[in-house]
């Protein structure tokens, strides 16, 4: 009859003769006789719908799949199921059980951000669920993934700067025993950039692609996008016009009818300021400067 045996099969990446497989291990049934163990692996083909890639009968308590980038490639979700039997009695045979999916590839932590225009850095962490391998004996033991940014539902021929920024342009994924947080690790900082617009919420995405990968696993592999969503933030304004009536950031007024360069606005929190230059604009009757200058920090 058929029972659960709770054999737990779980999949985890190794690096075998230097090639990236996956091992599915489970727990042998005790006491029992030995047993055999069917074990097929699958891949996610879409929502819901798994195609087979390899099967195997074996006395041990794991089994091996090569990532050879045709039957399994990176961005596969990919699941073992495990059946025991008692040998010379197929037909005994314990319900099938199911690993978790194991997604191979590249993962972003967190999958997507909601930044506001605040200048705060976001840390974004970039990982690789398969060892990295190394095909030469040279130092190209690495992944290299050029990082982009493309604004959602914005014109590229719209002027202005992007809205958001990275740390860096390129992380380097450099091989780590492999854990439960993954194989490689890098991080990169992401931060929306203040545009002193009230332009409403918008949606941004950050690209990862490998740039000239050696490996053949990596060649034909994109990771999927992280999606960022920057909170658009009220922004301040200030003012100093014609001879000159200043209004401050708080809707103070005043008149400066000196001549001289004068320090407009300064931040307490980063290396920004603006310095401004009045000279004379006045007549006989009259003393009055006028700006003909900004130098901005």
């Amino acid at each position: 009859k058929l029972t659960s045996l709770a054999l737990q099969p779980a999949i985890t990446p190794e690096l075998v003769q230097g090639r990236v497989h996956l091992k599915c291990s489970y727990r042998p049934p005790s006491p029992e006789p030995p047993v055999q163990y069917r074990v097929l692996w699958s891949r996610l083909s879409s929502p819901g719908k798994r195609d087979r890639v390899h099967q195997e009968t074996t006395p041990r308590s794991f089994s091996y799949v090569e990532m050879d980038g045709a039957n399994l490639r990176l961005g596969d979700t990919v699941f073992c199921t495990v059946t025991a039997f008692r040998r010379g009695t197929p037909e005994q045979q314990s319900l099938p059980e199911d690993s978790k999916g194991f997604y191979a590839g590249i993962k972003f932590l967190p999958e997507s951000l909601e930044i506001a225009e605040d200048g705060k850095e976001h840390v974004l962490t970039v990982l690789s669920t398969v060892p990295i391998a190394c095909p030469g004996q040279d130092d190209s033991c690495k992944i290299t993934l050029q990082l982009s940014t493309e604004d959602l539902g914005k014109s590229s021929q719209v002027p202005g700067p992007p809205d958001v920024a990275l740390s860096a342009c390129q992380v380097d994924l450099l091989p780590e025993p492999c854990s439960g947080s993954g194989c490689a690790v890098a991080t990169v900082t992401v931060t929306a950039t203040t545009d002193f617009a009230q332009d409403g919420n918008r949606g941004s995405r950050i690209s990862a692609e490998p740039v000239a990968p050696r490996d053949l696993l990596w060649r034909a592999y994109t990771p999927r996008d992280v999606k960022v969503t920057v909170r658009d933030l009220p922004t301040g304004n200030c003012y100093s016009f014609t001879d000159p009536h200043i209004i401050t950031f708080d809707g103070w007024r005043y008149d400066n009818y000196k001549i001289g360069t004068f320090l407009l606005c300064r931040s307490a929190s980063r290396a920004f300021e603006v310095h401004v230059r009045q000279w004379d604009c006045g007549g006989h009757r009259s003393a009055t400067a006028c700006n003909c200058g900004v130098a901005a920090q």
